[in-house]
């Protein structure tokens, strides 16, 4: 078993309030977020974009790992992922993660590609934790 810590800190409530995640590995180390960086652009983070990280980053692995199942040498896989936070009813709900994904795999047919990267989309730890629509877009570079 693994287990991974993040902590958020937050000083002030709602729109005047700020925030600030650290991670356990110290790539985050008290890194901006708030209103302002979640909804007006401003520096800093906000959760979808760590979600979106997250999903693309357990993708793409899990593509790895299954393309390296398959029998295929790599080469390079690129995966983005846009989260999207909607207001439903008075409050926010993350509806979907969509990912694109651009690949070069030698020797891959199209097919086989696409039911192994759907395999991925479907079973990476992220895509069974997040409980909104996912789509992907993939396309197969020579």
């Amino acid at each position: 078993m693994t287990v991974n810590r993040a902590s958020a800190r937050y000083e002030g409530f709602g729109k005047e309030g700020k925030g600030s995640i650290t991670t356990k590995s110290g790539v985050l180390d008290k890194q901006p977020y708030g209103f302002g960086t979640r909804f007006e652009g401003l520096p800093g983070t906000n959760p979808e974009e760590l979600i979106a990280a997250a999903h693309a980053a357990c993708f793409t692995m899990a593509l790895s790992f299954g393309l390296a199942r398959a029998g295929y040498a790599g080469d390079t896989l690129e995966t983005s992922a846009a989260v999207t936070l909607d207001q439903i009813d008075g409050g926010f709900e993350i509806s979907q993660s969509a990912l694109t994904l651009v690949a070069k795999v030698p020797g891959i047919g199209a097919d086989k590609f696409a039911a192994i990267a759907k395999e991925a989309e479907m079973n990476c730890p992220v895509s069974k934790l997040l409980d909104c629509e996912i789509t992907l877009e993939h396309s197969l570079e020579s």
